[in-house]
């Protein structure tokens, strides 16, 4: 039975990854900051909860050895994250710290930290959940874009020297999923009167092109989570759902500069040009 520990497991897609490895025979190691409060993983055979915030380094290593002492583990799942909304100068110093302690430096020490494991073992595998916002920008997310393209070139860097080591190292970039990111793991920055009819246009485009019917499901990209840790191909980026693979493949296809000039004018002239 191989072992899978993921973060972030208290909702969205880290919870329907935990019920889907558990249900395809894994044991799974799922954290998250109250695990005391979960009720339905519980339920699960071969699930173990611990305790973790991905902001917090001591934490992290003190969890990293529970799961440790529990067994091998064969791959390890950054999921744990959230977004940051408004312009530069409306987000207190205190938030972009923990923007980047959680989205960027938790993700670096929990990689430090079971590396020694895996090299030891010649084998494992760190998936790393960025964003399709780590592979193209949009307004108003500048820090949260920041976090998730620096995993991006964490995880490209990282799977050089890995290669060498029998480690592997993956990312997989979901677009928009149906849960309740947008109200639990969502924060902004406080009210700016320079950016107010900007914010205000920019959301209005992007309520209009973002349809939340056509949003992935939970579920659905957990199985690109599952696919990357089970193909066994020496493959770094994996593009999870139909948005996010038409948003990668036309910044591919267009050339960045041309791409980035598709979304100013998209969202700040008013006639609404389609980005894909």
């Amino acid at each position: 039975m191989k072992t899978i520990f993921i973060t972030g497991t208290s909702s969205g897609l880290g919870k329907a990854a935990v019920q889907l490895f558990a249900a395809r025979g894994w044991k799974v190691i799922a954290t998250m900051r109250s695990p005391e409060k979960e009720t339905e993983l519980t339920q699960l055979d071969n699930v173990h909860l611990l305790k973790l915030d991905v902001a917090n380094a001591a934490q992290i290593d003190t969890c990293v050895q529970q799961a440790l002492a529990l067994g091998p583990v064969d791959v390890v799942v950054n999921n744990a994250g959230y977004g940051l909304v408004g312009p530069l100068e409306s987000y207190t110093d205190e938030q972009i710290t923990t923007q980047l302690d959680t989205n960027l430096l938790g993700v670096i020490r929990i990689i430090k930290a079971f590396t020694p494991h895996f090299r030891e073992k010649k084998s494992g595998l760190f998936i790393n959940i960025t964003s399709i916002g780590g592979l193209i920008t949009v307004p108003f997310s500048a820090i949260y874009h920041a976090s998730k393209w620096a995993l991006e070139g964490l995880s490209e860097s990282l799977s050089f020297e890995f290669s060498q080591l029998g480690i592997g190292i993956k990312t997989v970039s979901p677009g928009a999923i149906k849960t309740d990111f947008g109200s639990r793991s969502m924060q902004t920055g406080q009210p700016h009167a320079a950016y107010g009819n900007m914010m205000e246009q920019v959301f209005s485009v992007f309520g209009k092109l973002w349809d939340p019917e056509k949003y992935s499901s939970a579920e659905t990209i957990a199985e690109v989570v599952y696919e990357a840790a089970t193909d066994g191909k020496d493959q770094l980026r994996y593009q999870a759902g139909e948005d996010a693979k038409a948003f990668y493949a036309q910044r591919l296809w267009q050339g960045a500069e041309l791409f980035r000039k598709g979304i100013q004018e998209t969202v700040f002239s008013e006639s609404e040009v389609p980005i894909v």
